[in-house]
């Protein structure tokens, strides 16, 4: 099942980054690319319409884990695999220091 999170820059919602069994594929909002303030979330994803695609997570995503004894703590206090790097990015991310924040995009549950 896939995962996918909602992007912000500086709390706007720029964005959604999604983990299925191919990869990671990161799309810009429609809504954002049409903002007069639009940056892109890092020069190797300029803004555009079309998705990005990557079988590993995009190199920007990934530096925003933590590293050393905080992914040490995080890993034990949330019994996080360290190469599940979508699970790190989705418990760790939500208050990044800089613009970014990843949110967590629920799965829809089907009845």
């Amino acid at each position: 099942m896939a995962r996918k999170a909602e992007v912000r820059l500086f709390g706007k919602m720029a964005g959604v980054l999604t983990e299925d069994e191919n990869g990671y594929t990161f799309q810009y909002s429609a809504e954002y690319i049409k903002s007069p303030e639009a940056i892109p979330v890092s020069r190797l994803l300029p803004l555009q319409p079309e998705p990005f695609f990557n079988r590993v997570l995009f190199p920007f995503f990934d530096g925003l884990i933590p590293e050393g004894w905080l992914l040490e703590i995080a890993q034990e206090n949330w019994k996080l695999d360290p190469r599940d790097r979508m699970g790190l990015l989705l418990a760790c991310c939500k208050d990044c220091i800089g613009a970014a924040g990843i949110y967590e995009i629920p799965n829809e549950v089907k009845s």
